[in-house]
């Protein structure tokens, strides 16, 4: 099925009209405008005229959070600032989170159903749609991608494993997941990884080749350097607008913003407060998501750690007050909190998260030092001044109730997931749970259940294990949210994280930038994108 321009002009006005779009008038950008965001925790922002009717030709460069280092979206690279959106661009998605509407909706797919009590889930594809080299993106390429994901733990791997019990392949176009327990939410499943289709010729000669089925295919791929993709006449949705989309590693939020406002790229993932609140005084327009949890000192339990001792983690939590994070790494722009989930998140509840103590602190790491713990914690970040703010915050928190903190830094991001993923060698690090306000299971499985490879705490809790088995079954919000107080509950009795703060992230863009298509996680889709 093929959209007019027209047609496709009109769906993004759309989009664009339901979103929030907040402008108050002040100096600092070519219109002389702020973009207030304030009160948006999703959403396109910005003041942006529509940029007339849509034409072809031209490259969008997309400076996002960090460089990919494989095609393949079954190599933990599957959320917005994972390389999502570049995965999105070559294999496209199932299902699409419609971020102004609040639903997901099919996109690649043509329909996703459920029975009524959400354990037999139907889908079904479009009809005729190919990959780029031709061959037909039918159910049996879709069972064999998300096998090929599964074989190779993708990042969700084991939230689907434990969620799906079968996957059968009716016919061509029709696809049925029989679940082994009631899960409302698991469309999220297909605006992810499992919904990024790799056609099995991508491994017809035993190593990967990019082959998908969306708007895009690979020109040229530098890891950690540089991705070009090339508009795909064929693609299912109609011709891309744009000639290319790049994908340049420009890890520095600073460079990302100078290159911004002079063109040099003209879409930019922002994550520091500091910086997403300069965007906002320069008037660029947008998107935003939220998340809660963004911001988290993880603390690694295992048994070869200091931290396996209760005390010294009650002692760490203690010890960080995120108010002084706020004023001396995010300028003062941050969402500091210790409450899983801030008070803007519909999951917030009634169980408050444990606070800032300093004497409580001291008071842990003194029991803890009595029985032969020496105080000593490694910091573990990345070597670039924003982060090197960080260490420095929490090794000076730390140390002002009795810790001795050193601090090793990373030279590169792979480096530094080797450390925290794979050999887990550090005590405290500076992570980001980012668990999204459509699926909050997803992330808190991935990030706290017992046997998750995700879970680089090391934190191992029977009664959180069955909590989260609580809270993907739950009907609603009110039973959601319950299940989520309790799980706060557990958190602060046995203190495997100190949560720091919740966060906002800002992807802005150029005002010659049209079309852009978010869904969830971060994840935009440039399909439909155009310049003008």
């Amino acid at each position: 099925m093929k959209r007019s321009c027209r047609a496709r002009a009109r769906i993004w006005m759309v989009v664009l009209a339901s979103a929030t779009l907040v402008v108050t008038g002040c100096a600092g950008s070519s219109q002389g405008t702020t973009t207030d965001a304030s009160d948006v925790t999703v959403g396109v922002v910005g003041d942006q005229n529509d940029g007339g009717e849509p034409r072809s030709g031209g490259t969008v460069s997309f400076a996002t959070y960090n460089g990919i280092s494989s095609l393949d979206p079954a190599d933990r690279q599957d959320g917005g600032a994972t390389g999502g959106s570049e995965m999105a661009a070559i294999y496209d998605l199932l299902m699409r989170f419609d971020t102004a509407a609040g639903e997901y909706v099919p996109h690649l797919a043509q329909s996703l159903s459920a029975n009524d009590d959400n354990t037999v889930w139907t889908l079904k594809l479009r009809d005729g749609v190919t990959f780029s080299d031709g061959t037909p993106m039918d159910s049996a390429a879709v069972v064999w991608s998300i096998d090929h994901y599964l074989q190779k733990k993708g990042t969700h791997a084991l939230v689907w494993k434990t969620a799906v019990r079968e996957m059968n392949s009716l016919d061509p176009s029709t696809v049925v997941f029989t679940l082994a327990q009631p899960w409302d939410e698991f469309p999220i499943m297909f605006t992810t990884g499992p919904g990024m289709i790799v056609a099995p010729s991508s491994m017809a000669t035993g190593t990967f080749t990019p082959v998908g089925a969306g708007p895009f295919t690979v020109e040229k791929f530098a890891s950690q350097d540089e991705l070009v993709l090339t508009a795909r006449p064929t693609y299912w949705d109609g011709a891309p607008y744009l000639e290319k989309l790049r994908f340049p590693a420009i890890v520095n939020e600073k460079s990302k913003l100078e290159g911004l406002h002079t063109d040099g790229i003209q879409v930019a993932y922002l994550k520091s407060p500091d910086f997403i609140h300069e965007a906002f005084e320069a008037g660029d327009p947008g998107f935003v998501y939220s998340a809660s949890m963004a911001g988290v000192l993880a603390i690694n339990q295992r048994d070869d750690r200091a931290a396996k001792d209760e005390r010294v983690r009650k002692a760490i939590v203690a010890a960080v007050d995120p108010t002084t994070f706020n004023e001396r790494v995010q300028g003062g722009f941050g969402e500091p909190g210790t409450d899983m989930f801030a008070s803007w998140s519909q999951w917030h509840g009634s169980v408050a998260g444990n606070g800032f103590d300093p004497e409580a602190a001291k008071k842990y790491l003194a029991e803890a030092k009595a029985d032969g713990y020496d105080g000593k914690l490694t910091y573990v970040g990345m070597n670039d001044p924003a982060t090197q703010r960080s260490a420095l915050t929490f090794q000076s928190l730390l140390q002002a109730v009795g810790f001795t903190v050193d601090i090793t830094y990373a030279t590169s991001i792979n480096d530094l997931i080797s450390m925290l993923y794979a050999k887990h060698d550090y005590d405290v690090s500076y992570f980001a749970f980012n668990v999204l306000e459509e699926s909050p299971f997803v992330r808190m499985y991935g990030n706290l259940f017992s046997e998750s490879p995700s879970n680089i705490l090391g934190y191992k809790n029977a009664r959180m294990d069955e909590l989260l088995g609580k809270l993907q079954t739950a009907s609603g919000e009110d039973e959601r949210r319950a299940v989520i107080d309790d799980i706060q509950t557990v958190v602060n009795e046995t203190a495997p994280m100190a949560v720091v703060n919740s966060g906002k992230v800002f992807i802005p863009w150029r005002e010659n930038v049209h079309g852009v298509t978010p869904s969830a996680d971060g994840i935009l889709l440039f399909g439909n994108t155009w310049l003008s």
